[in-house]
């Protein structure tokens, strides 16, 4: 065989060896993208996503559209081959795996944390809007999740209302630890609450439960902490009586990151006129009950999308600005807010044509 053609073969067979290892070789890393963007004060799958019944509302025009970042699972395992398309293609982002899904992390797992997350960024977005109305929203401390195999298994159970500790009176989700963690591991604790299901048949009959009892549990170590603290093995949340119905019907969506579009796009429902004027405004942004807006994940891969629907100018949590500014798609102004406020305020500078007065991201922040 000749030399020459002999090389060719080796070369050859060398390069197929290497695809297949590339292939068959599996690497810690996780692939982000550009996920579907979706307007807030349209549809989705047929009908309205945002459905208020009970409370007069108006027509919005324009887009408030929330965004999302495509992620691959946490069960499935990029090979090499994929790690470095994923590197090449400047519409993608290949982070370490564990960045996306802590060790031991399984797709179940994630997608009920997603779930979760999402279904309470709809809450505090409803609550946020209303407030900023001046609509007034019954609040109060519920049992959130009971840890399996905890001393409060049994005891408490998710929904419970928490309206008392050691006779101390609980206003906001965090008193439940401070309360909590004044005790020493195996000293008894006194929960009032509410019962759930108390709680359920109250609403349902329009009148406020009343229904206490006392329920004693004893603490027992925390082991996740040093120094070792007193723990019930319960985390607590917030849960809401609004005064009308305010559907959010979005499927296959999760996480915490639509709550300020949802919260404008309920604000914009419930007042005359447009916020936008018309024009495509797209968004992220956690919200909390007050209104704060928080920081979010995969930022450089939803300006990316929202751009290629058509997005002009896309809110940004402040302490994104700097991150997303590094690689702004043409055509897009990235508008930093650090509240509901400020979005509004975004927004009427928006639709009056003021857009120099905007708050714009740069890379600083």
């Amino acid at each position: 065989m000749p030399r020459r053609t002999a090389t060719m073969l080796a070369s050859t067979l060398m390069l197929i060896a290497l695809l297949c290892a590339g292939v068959l070789i599996p690497v810690p890393y996780a692939e982000m993208s550009p996920g579907p963007t979706v307007n807030t004060l349209g549809e989705h799958g047929g009908e309205p996503v945002l459905q208020i019944t009970g409370h007069k509302t108006y027509q919005a025009g324009g887009n408030l559209n929330m965004t999302t970042v495509r992620v691959t699972s946490a069960d499935f395992r990029m090979n090499l081959v994929e790690a470095v398309y994923g590197w090449l293609d400047p519409d993608t982002k290949v982070v370490p795996h564990d960045t996306l899904y802590p060790a031991g992390t399984t797709e179940e797992q994630s997608s009920q944390q997603n779930a979760e997350e999402f279904s309470q960024s709809q809450e505090s977005a409803k609550v946020a809007a209303l407030k900023e109305l001046g609509i007034p929203v019954k609040s109060w401390v519920i049992v959130s999740t009971v840890v399996k195999d905890s001393p409060a298994e049994g005891r408490l159970h998710a929904g419970d209302v928490i309206k008392a500790i050691d006779g101390t009176a609980v206003k906001h989700p965090s008193d439940v630890a401070k309360l909590v963690t004044k005790h020493r591991p195996g000293q008894n604790v006194v929960f009032t609450v509410v019962p759930v299901k108390e709680q359920a048949a109250a609403e349902k009959a329009h009148r406020t439960a009343t229904a206490t009892q006392d329920v004693t549990i004893t603490t027992r170590t925390s082991d996740d902490s040093a120094p070792k603290r007193a723990i019930v093995g319960i985390s607590a949340g917030t849960d809401h009586t609004f005064p009308f119905t305010i559907d959010i019907k979005l499927a296959d969506v999760g996480g915490p990151s639509a709550g300020l579009m949802f919260a404008l796009g309920i604000y914009d429902k419930l007042t005359p006129g447009d916020l936008t004027g018309g024009k495509f405004v797209a968004g992220t942004g956690t919200i909390d009950d007050n209104g704060t807006v928080g920081p979010i994940g995969g930022v450089e891969m939803k300006t990316i999308g929202a751009r290629e629907k058509g997005a002009q100018y896309f809110l940004t949590p402040a302490d994104n600005c700097a991150a997303a500014a590094k690689d702004t798609p043409g055509g897009l102004t990235l508008v930093k807010v650090k509240n509901i406020g400020d979005a509004l305020s975004a927004l009427k500078d928006i639709r009056s044509g003021n857009t120099g007065a905007l708050p714009k991201c740069t890379t600083k922040g």
